[in-house]
């Protein structure tokens, strides 16, 4: 047996003794999960800006999960018909089983869900930080961490899970959906994209600019939802390079290389692929690079055309493209479906002709990124940027299993001779009049039902029983 095969093996023995279906032991394993954050800050971090853009984040989620899991966990009461107006039906959220989470763990705990942990093999120290400490935190025989690359992720996605939940790129995205669909697991993809970003010439360019220069050298444009390109009108493009220009000397220097707020690309093989795509466009602003040091500095490129090779696939990194077009209408039709849509304008009109014609994960009207910080959005794509959302209370939901219940009592049986045979026009008028008509007017409404019910089940009764 693999090591995978026994990561798996022992979380599911573990769901098996129902101890991840109490909420205060739930609580409890958050609790411990915000204490392993904290005091392991220091071995994973070195910039204030990482604890701002990652966990910071992260105990938000722990934070909002512990105070709201008892109610989100509650069964949830649901509109009923005049036929079932006297029984009690809900739907109970339940844990689904083992997951696994190759992405956020807040939401698989508060789900009442053993998971298998797998940390990117990209994220070298991340992972080890994981795999050596976490156990000491959390119930380490509910929640495994499983470290590798390719090879354990492939041995991991042999093994039946009730959920998988994957963070990453569109192809790897597909090797997992393939590898669930053997077993008939769900999945929830987050798989980021090509995010357009329309600027209209007649909105405040240099706000426009800054927010985007912002959202896309972030963590040196390695985030998912960072702004992958602009569409512009041709004669607002010199004053969106110098803009974004002015913005980059503000927030990294002169000399971003030096500058302790701007990141570096991932590792070698991702620095040569992002280095691949500028091949064929026009470099407007930055372009001054270092292999050995990971190091390309925030980038923008003028003119580039569809076919360029940096249009092919998601960028991940600080190149920002500019494409021209005659205007939103244009825009909307190069757009087609993207992953996030962010529109800076001054015209209300626009933006919502822009939000109703156009498909995409999110849509910002003049920011980026800052959607991310509402939990109570859900955050998920449509498309190659994957399915399914999560965030908050959306996560809990996405990672249980929405159980519909209905209790019945053993009474007033006479209501139900208008579903047993023999069938007859009558029965079908009366089961009509009760299946469709839903009791959704309020308690008054509810009781005036209700008397309804209670007379026309009297009448059944002495007609049929009597």
């Amino acid at each position: 047996m693999s090591r995978e095969q026994q990561a798996v093996a022992q979380a599911r023995k573990a769901f098996e003794t129902g101890r991840s279906k109490s909420l205060d032991y739930r609580i409890f394993q958050l609790q411990n999960l915000t204490g392993f954050s904290r005091r392991n800050k220091r071995r994973s971090l070195s910039e204030v800006g990482t604890q701002l853009y990652e966990t910071l984040g992260l105990e938000g989620e722990v934070n909002l999960a512990i105070k709201n899991l008892k109610s989100w966990a509650a069964p949830r009461p649901v509109e009923k018909n005049l036929l079932t107006i006297a029984d009690t039906v809900y739907i109970r959220p339940e844990p689904l089983g083992v997951v696994l989470i190759i992405g956020p763990l807040i939401g698989a705990i508060a789900a009442g869900n053993a998971a298998i942990i797998k940390p990117s093999e990209v994220c070298v120290h991340t992972a080890k930080v994981m795999e050596e400490f976490l156990p000491a935190y959390i119930d380490k025989e509910l929640y495994t961490v499983v470290t590798g690359g390719v090879a354990e992720t492939q041995e991991l996605l042999r093994q039946r899970f009730d959920h998988i939940f994957y963070t990453g790129n569109s192809m790897v995205g597909k090797i997992i959906m393939e590898a669930a669909a053997k077993h008939l697991t769900p999945v929830t993809l987050e798989l980021g994209g090509k995010s357009p970003c329309y600027i209209d010439k007649n909105c405040d360019i240099t706000i426009a600019c800054r927010r985007i220069a912002w959202g896309k050298y972030t963590n040196c444009g390695q985030t998912c939802i960072a702004p992958d390109y602009i569409l512009c009108e041709t004669s607002i493009q010199d004053r969106v390079i110098a803009e974004i220009k002015k913005a980059v000397q503000e927030f990294y220097t002169d000399n971003p290389q030096t500058c302790p707020d701007y990141g570096r690309i991932i590792n070698q093989r991702h620095y040569k692929r992002i280095m691949a795509l500028l091949d064929d466009s026009t470099v407007a602003m930055g372009g001054q690079n270092e292999e050995a040091d990971r190091y390309l500095a925030p980038t923008v490129l003028r003119d580039v055309k569809p076919e360029a090779k940096v249009m092919q696939e998601e960028i991940f990194g600080p190149v920002l493209p500019i494409i021209t077009v005659s205007g939103l209408d244009e825009a909307i039709k190069f757009i087609n479906k993207g992953e996030n849509l962010w529109l800076f304008t001054s015209s209300h009109q626009m933006t919502r002709f822009g939000a109703a014609n156009t498909s995409s994960g999110a849509i910002l009207a003049n920011d980026c990124l800052v959607h991310y910080s509402v939990s109570a959005l859900p955050f998920g794509g449509v498309g190659n940027s994957g399915m399914g959302s999560y965030h908050g209370k959306f996560t809990f939901d996405q990672l249980s299993h929405q159980r519909s219940c209905l209790i019945k009592k053993l009474k007033m049986e006479g209501v139900n001779t208008m579903r047993y045979p023999p069938h007859t026009p009558t029965k079908l008028s009366r089961a009509r009049f009760f299946i469709l008509k839903c009791a959704n007017l309020g308690w008054i409404g509810r009781m005036m039902m209700l008397a309804t019910l209670v007379v026309v089940a009297a009448v059944f009764v002495q007609k049929y029983l009597l």
